[in-house]
C-alpha cells in the first residue's frame, strides 16, 4: 500500500508521511538530547532544605501488650514528633512554604510508618485502620510527588481510600501513601531514565514486605502512577502483594511481565487524554550501566497485563472523585474484578 501524504506545502505538491523507523530515531535522538542537556527541573529546591536525621523508629510487632493497634500508636507517635523536628528546621532555614506543609503532617490525627525529612523527604503515611485492615492498597506516586506538594498526593490517597472502602464489602481497609523515595521532576533527565526507580525499589519492597509481616492475611495492591511504575516494577519480584496495577505508565523498564518475575497480577490501563501515550516506547543505551525510556507499553497487548478501562481523564485524574479510574482502581485493591466503564 502506498505510503500516506502529508500535508500539502505552498507548491501543492504533496509529500510523502515520514516512516515509522525515521519517527522513531528522530523521537530516540530527541530524548537522548533531553537527558542529557536538561536540568533535573526542580531539584535543587527542595533536596537543599534541611533537616535532622530522624531517630530510630520503635519496632513494629503483633505482640506485646495491646498488640499491633499499640506499637502502631506509638509509631504514629514518634514519625508524628519526626515531622515536627523537620518543621521547625525548614522554618528556621526559611522554607515557609515547606515548613507550612510539614505543620500539616503532623497534625495529631495524622499517622505516619516512616518520615525522613532530608533530601527532599520521604513518608509513609496510613489512612484507614492498618492493625485490623484485610484489603491494604499502597499507593506509589510518579513524578513531581514532594513534601511541599504533599496534599496533592494525600488528596488522591484520600479518594483511594474512599473508593477502597465503598468496594470492599465490608472488609476493613486501609491506604499507605508511600512516598519512599525522591521522584523525578517531569521532563528533566531523571525521569527518562531508571536510576531514581532502581535506588527506590529495595525501599519499596521492605515496606510491602513488613506490611505482610504484621497483617499476613490481608491483600495487599501496589497501585503505582507514571513514574511510579516503573518503581513498583523494579520491586516486583518476590512480592508478597497479589496484585500490581501499573496506570498512566510510561513503561517499566521491563518487556514483558514474565520479565517482572512476580506471581502478582499485573494490570495496566491508561485515560484517553493521558499525554503519556505519547512518550516511545523504546530501550536506548546512554551510558555505561544505564539506558534511556522503559521499554514496553504496559497497555500493550504484547506487554502480557490485564487491561482495565481508565476513562478519559488525564495524567493527573486517575484519583479524582467518582471517576472511573478511581473505581476500577480500588475494585483491584478490593480483589474485585473491574467495571467495564
Amino acid at each position: 500500500m502506498a505510503p500516506p501524504l502529508a500535508r500539502t506545502t505552498g507548491d501543492a505538491r504533496p509529500r510523502p508521511a515520514a516512516r515509522p523507523g525515521r519517527i522513531r530515531r528522530a523521537l530516540c535522538a530527541a530524548l537522548t538530547t533531553a537527558a542529557v542537556a536538561l536540568p533535573v527541573v526542580g531539584a535543587a529546591g527542595p533536596a537543599e532544605v534541611p533537616a535532622p536525621v530522624p531517630a530510630p523508629a520503635p519496632p513494629l510487632t503483633a505482640d506485646g501488650p495491646g498488640g499491633l493497634a499499640a506499637r502502631l500508636d506509638a509509631r504514629y507517635a514518634d514519625r508524628r514528633a519526626a515531622v515536627r523536628d523537620a518543621e521547625r528546621a525548614a522554618d528556621a532555614h526559611g522554607a515557609h512554604g515547606r515548613a507550612a506543609a510539614l505543620h500539616a503532617m503532623a497534625m495529631p490525627e495524622r499517622r505516619f510508618l516512616a518520615f525522613d525529612g532530608r533530601d527532599g523527604g520521604r513518608g509513609e503515611e496510613v489512612l484507614g485502620d492498618l492493625a485490623h485492615a484485610d484489603r491494604i492498597a499502597v499507593l506509589v506516586p510518579g513524578a513531581d510527588t514532594g513534601l511541599d506538594h504533599y496534599a496533592r498526593f494525600r488528596a488522591g490517597a484520600l479518594a483511594l481510600h474512599d473508593a477502597l472502602r465503598r468496594e470492599s464489602g465490608g472488609a476493613r481497609t486501609a491506604v499507605v501513601a508511600w512516598l519512599g523515595y525522591r521522584p523525578p521532576a517531569t521532563g528533566g533527565a531523571a525521569s527518562l531514565t531508571p536510576g531514581r526507580a532502581e535506588q527506590a525499589a529495595p525501599a519499596l519492597a521492605a515496606s510491602v514486605a513488613a506490611l505482610h509481616r504484621l497483617r499476613p492475611g490481608a491483600r495487599i495492591t501496589l497501585l503505582c502512577h507514571s513514574y511510579g511504575s516503573v518503581v513498583c516494577a523494579h520491586a516486583a519480584a518476590g512480592t508478597p502483594a497479589a496484585a500490581i496495577v501499573l496506570y498512566g505508565s510510561p513503561g517499566t523498564g521491563h518487556e514483558d511481565v514474565a520479565a517482572l518475575r512476580t506471581r502478582a497480577t499485573v494490570w495496566a490501563g491508561r485515560a484517553a487524554d493521558d499525554w503519556v501515550a505519547r512518550v516511545p516506547h523504546v530501550r536506548v543505551p546512554l551510558l555505561p550501566g544505564t539506558e534511556l525510556g522503559f521499554g514496553t507499553d504496559p497497555v500493550d497487548p504484547a506487554f502480557g497485563a490485564r487491561r482495565f478501562a481508565a476513562g478519559d481523564g488525564g495524567h493527573s485524574a486517575y484519583l479524582a472523585p467518582g471517576s472511573v479510574p478511581l473505581r476500577n482502581l480500588a475494585r483491584i485493591a478490593a480483589g474485585r474484578e473491574p467495571a467495564d466503564a
